[in-house]
């Protein structure tokens, strides 16, 4: 009885308390004010203790510094100033230096430092295929001093170390070991195509190899210019007029060729790689460009590779009868080799597509290359006859007013004068062979 007055005492004391609130409450809206502390967190927690301050401060501090910073560093010369920036390049096989740009010191109001790579001339990366060989190892020559980077790839059937090998101290020089019958994967803005053998007696001692070199080969390295976008030039031959019946032969002329005789696998395979290095052009928009080589000679030579030239020069020097095929009378033209390197270079850093001959107009029957090669070498050299070989063409002599007129080239040295250099280089290297021999 207790218990139930002392809660009833109670709850009267609540009902009293809650009338009393409600009659000191002034009657409100039915939409309740909202407190100053239900603005959004962050914002509350930059208000507090002046932080925004802060962050205004460090932002201008910050803007300050860049701002002054290249004044500052104008006012300073006795600071050292970076001489030269190397840029490296990485590609299969090694780093390659691709541009030195020297900045000198010239004083308050002009910028001074690094140079980034691309400002200065930048350096071509460029790769020959069959690099090793005779044409090859002169056109890598000719490019290494001009200051381009050069990756050279052989797989030295007919390409000898020995023609590249004063290179290798170069950083900007490197040889690979390849067979372009396989692909490759290089970084290079331009891509020389030489690699084939491409004398009778290196090409017909495996005809099958020859004709893939020029189809597969060819298809791999514009494979190669279609995926890095590098201008690609074929060294096609004057093989592909075949025996001509046009003479002299123009670029227009589309020849005259066996496609099933001894010769066919250089001559056809040939003819095969200008159709895909067109066929590349109009369907896949590679720039290419497209040489057709006549008779070329100098140094580096292989010395029993079958050409005349080489034949004679090689059997004047070792006392032997200078090998006459046939009568004599068929006539050839002999370019040196630095006028044909020349061309190709002028061919590749031009606008035109081609195909364009390249080749020395002065022709010669190989009676008068006997009398010349005598007149040099030895003049007791005698002359044997042989049966002519199957599909020996009769004449050849290029028509070059094209080059002439859109590469502004023409061959400089005439037979007698680079005779004598060739001579020079096949008497060394026969009296080393026959030192090796013990001769």
């Amino acid at each position: 009885m207790k218990l139930h007055t002392q809660s009833s005492m109670n709850h009267r004391r609540d009902e009293e308390s809650t009338m009393s609130m409600s009659q000191n409450t002034p009657p409100s809206s039915p939409k309740t004010l909202k407190h100053p502390r239900s603005l959004p967190r962050s914002i509350n927690y930059i208000l507090k203790e002046q932080r925004l301050l802060f962050i205004l401060v460090g932002i201008l501090i910050g803007s300050t510094f860049f701002i002054l910073q290249p004044s500052l560093s104008l006012l300073t010369p006795s600071s050292p100033i970076p001489k030269s920036y190397h840029g490296f390049d990485s590609v299969p096989g090694g780093i390659h230096h691709t541009s030195t740009v020297t900045t000198p010191y010239r004083g308050a109001g002009s910028v001074t430092g690094r140079v980034p790579v691309g400002i200065g001339r930048k350096r071509t990366r460029v790769v020959v295929t069959g690099g090793a060989g005779f044409v090859g190892s002169h056109l890598v020559d000719k490019l290494i001093k001009r200051g381009d980077d050069v990756i050279v790839i052989d797989n030295f059937f007919t390409g000898r170390k020995e023609n590249v090998m004063h290179h290798f101290g170069n950083h900007r020089f490197e040889l690979i070991r390849h067979d372009v019958v396989e692909p490759i994967l290089l970084e290079v803005d331009q891509i020389y195509h030489l690699a084939c053998p491409a004398s009778p007696v290196h090409y017909k001692y495996n005809p099958v190899k020859t004709i893939k070199t020029n189809v597969m080969g060819t298809l791999n390295m514009l494979g190669l210019a279609k995926r890095i976008g590098a201008k690609f030039l074929l060294t096609s031959t004057s093989e592909v007029y075949g025996d001509p019946l046009e003479h002299p032969q123009k670029e227009t002329y589309w020849g005259n060729v066996n496609p099933i005789g001894v010769r066919s696998c250089y001559d056809e395979g040939k003819r095969t790689a200008e159709t895909l290095t067109m066929d590349y052009h109009r369907g896949a928009d590679v720039e290419v460009r497209i040489a057709r080589i006549f008779n070329t000679y100098g140094p580096r030579m292989c010395l029993d590779d079958g050409r005349v030239v080489s034949n004679f020069v090689a059997q004047a020097i070792r006392k032997q009868p200078m090998t006459v095929y046939g009568d004599g009378k068929q006539t050839r033209s002999f370019q040196y080799v630095s006028d044909l390197v020349d061309g190709l270079m002028a061919l590749m850093d031009g606008d035109h597509i081609g195909p364009f001959n390249l080749g020395n107009p002065g022709e010669f029957t190989m009676l008068e290359l006997a009398e010349v090669v005598k007149e040099v070498i030895d003049p007791s050299a005698t002359i044997e006859f042989k049966a002519n070989t199957a599909d020996d063409p009769h004449k050849r002599k290029p028509d070059i007013s094209k080059a002439k007129e859109l590469l502004n080239w023409e061959p400089k040295i005439p037979l007698r004068d680079g005779l004598p250099l060739m001579v020079n280089d096949f008497r060394n290297r026969i009296l080393n062979e026959d030192e090796g021999k013990g001769n």
